[in-house]
């Protein structure tokens, strides 16, 4: 079963950048889709991100396209979300969680019901 374990958040000002860290684990060859959501006080958690293990064809929500990249450093079994130009409303609890992705099958899955493996969060605050 494949464990996920989210660092790196914190608190910015708006307009800075913060990186969040995955740690994936407990898969050998099978491939995972790995997203990245966010859920604020009140409101529904929301996919931003997604990306396969070991993969590059990162596919982004519009409300963060162009802000957030996804990297990976696949020796490390990390996948990274680089956030730029941090706005207050992306303050919220950032997840990574994980399914496992069909053979080919790019990872265009931001639901959250879609993804049974999650890792425990970290804080994101952006004051203006």
């Amino acid at each position: 079963q494949v464990q996920l374990v989210e660092s790196g958040g914190g608190s910015v000002q708006a307009g800075g950048s913060l990186r969040l860290s995955c740690a994936v684990s407990g898969y050998t060859t099978v491939s995972y889709c790995v997203g990245w959501f966010r859920q604020a006080p009140g409101k529904e958690r929301e996919g931003v991100a997604a990306d396969y293990t070991g993969g590059g064809s990162a596919y982004y929500a519009d409300s963060v396209k162009g802000r957030f990249t996804i990297s990976q450093d696949i020796a490390k079994n990390t996948l990274y979300l680089e956030m730029n130009n941090l706005k207050p409303e992306d303050t919220a609890m950032y997840y990574c969680a994980a399914y496992r992705r069909r053979v080919s099958a790019p990872c265009r899955r931001l639901d959250a019901p879609g993804y049974p493996y999650w890792g425990q969060g970290t804080q994101v605050t952006v004051s203006s």
